[in-house]
C-alpha cells in the first residue's frame, strides 16, 4: 500500500532498526518505546489489523507470535513480556498495517484495563 509508514518500512523507503527479517515478516524496534524493550512484528504482505484476517493469514500469524518470545528474549525481557494488537478504531489502532506491539524490560508492567469508575 501506497501509503502506509510499514509498508514503506519493509520495502526500504524509511529506515528502522531492524531486529528479525524472513520473507514473511519484519521485527523492528518502536521509534517511541514505552519501556526498555518494544519493538513490533509486523506481516510484510499489508493487511490493515486483526479484523481483516482470515484463514489465509494463519501461517504467519502463528510464525509472528511464534517468534514473539525468542525475539523478547533476545531484546532483553527475560522475565516475561506483553504482546499488544490494537484493532480499529474502539481498539485504538494508530496504523493500519497489522502489527504485534512486544512490551517488557526488568520491571513489572502496569495492569493494561482498569474498571472505569
Amino acid at each position: 500500500m501506497e501509503d502506509c509508514i510499514f509498508c514503506k518500512i519493509v520495502a526500504g523507503k524509511i529506515p528502522s532498526r531492524k531486529l528479525y527479517e524472513d520473507d514473511d515478516m519484519l521485527a523492528f524496534h518502536d521509534i517511541h518505546p514505552v519501556r526498555p524493550v518494544h519493538f513490533m512484528i509486523i506481516p510484510k504482505q499489508h493487511v490493515d489489523s486483526l479484523a481483516h484476517c482470515d484463514d489465509t493469514h494463519a501461517r504467519v500469524l502463528g510464525r509472528m507470535m511464534a517468534m514473539a518470545g525468542r525475539l523478547a528474549r533476545e531484546a532483553g525481557a527475560t522475565d516475561g513480556f506483553r504482546t499488544i494488537v490494537n484493532t480499529g478504531r474502539v481498539g485504538r489502532q494508530d496504523v493500519y498495517h497489522l502489527h504485534i506491539h512486544i512490551i517488557g524490560g526488568p520491571d513489572p508492567l502496569p495492569r493494561m484495563i482498569t474498571p472505569e469508575n
